[in-house]
């Protein structure tokens, strides 16, 4: 499945474009807080319903406009056309349809169009709480099984349940009503760390072996999973904090308190990981992510690269466009903002691309020998930027 056309109204600092893009690798370059992740952000909208960034809708609309709409055209491998829109207008709910017919439940969209993005924000899976780390761990299951998502999502109302009854300790039927909870949680709970556990054992091998590539053998590092229903059931937990949640008033312990550990040479990676270290690892962890959902999805991903060399020295920047260059992977996109250096990087490694250069708010196609020889056949590429530019708030370039 690739991204054939992309048609944005009012998001973020774009007004208004029309981008047809390559199945292979797709290039935006232009200087910083030009709006090229917002572009990238786009396409996240069109998989995940939602933006990358921790960002609500409405921080999505262009300034000075109430709503926005994100168009995407994709063709799969049969040659089957698939249309998706998202839309937000303030003071109504997000709207998300697949061939002109809206979904009831956005959560039925996920897995459709797998994705995988590379962002410098991604540092906050190293360096921030372990809810940063959750969050990584159910999105791509999420991805992989739609079951886990409708579990996961009845967890949390479980858990809302709980603690809201736990606050209510003199209620009729308190004692009743929290055995209750107790099983519905205990059922849920059990489940969600499986697949948790079964993917981390999945996962960990193929990081070690992609960062072992980007840093030239020169580290090892390792991916695992903490959680303390590693060593007791979840009965066993809710029984040992009993007292606790009841002074507490809150479910003290669970998978919502679960963690990943992350080490380089057997040491945190947080604390004794170079930027650059940290940087390969995560480059890693999403490779490997790409890998998985790649073997057990109806398509391969599509993978954004956003500002790829920030902290990456070139050597490991050459081994990672080496990587994604390989036929396993399918359509890319890439954003940088130095164009000489990425077209070279490319270039050096025989790869085929097509290039758009972005300039507040606005794409156009950049003219490049590498892309006329790639693909001689090929036509103008058809691109409709802003008339004039517009306020760029927010960027999150």
């Amino acid at each position: 499945m690739y991204l054939k056309r992309l048609s944005l109204l009012n998001f973020k600092n774009i007004e208004e474009a029309q981008i047809d893009f390559s199945p292979r690798i797709n290039c935006f370059v232009g200087e910083n807080g030009t709006g090229k992740t917002n572009l990238l952000d786009a396409i996240h909208y069109l998989s995940m319903c939602k933006s990358a960034f921790n960002l609500t809708d409405l921080q999505c609309t262009r300034h000075g406009t109430e709503a926005f709409v994100v168009n995407g055209q994709y063709v799969a491998p049969d040659g089957r056309n698939e249309n998706i829109v998202c839309s937000c207008s303030k003071g109504h709910p997000k709207k998300l349809c697949r061939g002109g017919k809206e979904y009831e439940k956005l959560s039925d969209h996920i897995g459709l169009i797998p994705l995988v993005m590379v962002t410098p924000s991604d540092t906050a899976l190293i360096n921030e709480s372990g809810e940063e780390r959750r969050k990584y761990l159910n999105s791509l299951i999420s991805q992989l099984d739609r079951d886990y998502l409708a579990t996961l999502i009845k967890y949390n109302r479980i858990l809302a349940d709980r603690n809201k009854w736990l606050k209510n300790p003199s209620s009729p039927h308190f004692e009743e009503m929290l055995s209750v909870f107790n099983l519905q949680l205990a059922m849920l709970g059990t489940a969600i760390h499986a697949r948790r556990a079964r993917l981390i054992e999945e996962l960990a091998p193929i990081v070690a072996r992609y960062y072992a590539t980007l840093a030239d053998d020169r580290e090892a590092v390792e991916l695992q999973y903490r959680s303390e229903l590693n060593d007791l059931s979840f009965e066993e937990l809710l029984r040992r904090n009993d007292q606790r949640d009841r002074i507490n008033q809150f479910t003290t312990g669970g998978v919502h308190r679960d963690d990943i550990r992350m080490t380089i040479g057997g040491y945190p990676l947080r604390k004794y990981g170079s930027q650059g270290q940290q940087k390969s690892f995560l480059v890693a962890l999403k490779l490997a992510q790409y890998d998985l959902v790649a073997a057990q999805g109806q398509h391969r991903p599509i993978l954004l690269l956003d500002d790829i060399f920030d902290k990456l020295d070139m050597a490991r920047v050459r081994r990672l466009i080496e990587l994604v260059s390989d036929e396993r992977f399918s359509q890319i996109f890439i954003t940088d903002c130095n164009k000489v250096r990425l077209e070279g990087i490319l270039q050096s490694n025989g790869c085929e691309y097509t290039l758009f250069e972005v300039h507040q708010g606005q794409v156009f196609p950049a003219e490049t020998p590498q892309t006329a020889e790639s693909n001689p056949a090929s036509g103008p590429l058809e691109v409709t930027p802003s008339a004039e530019p517009s306020n760029p708030t927010p960027i999150t370039d």
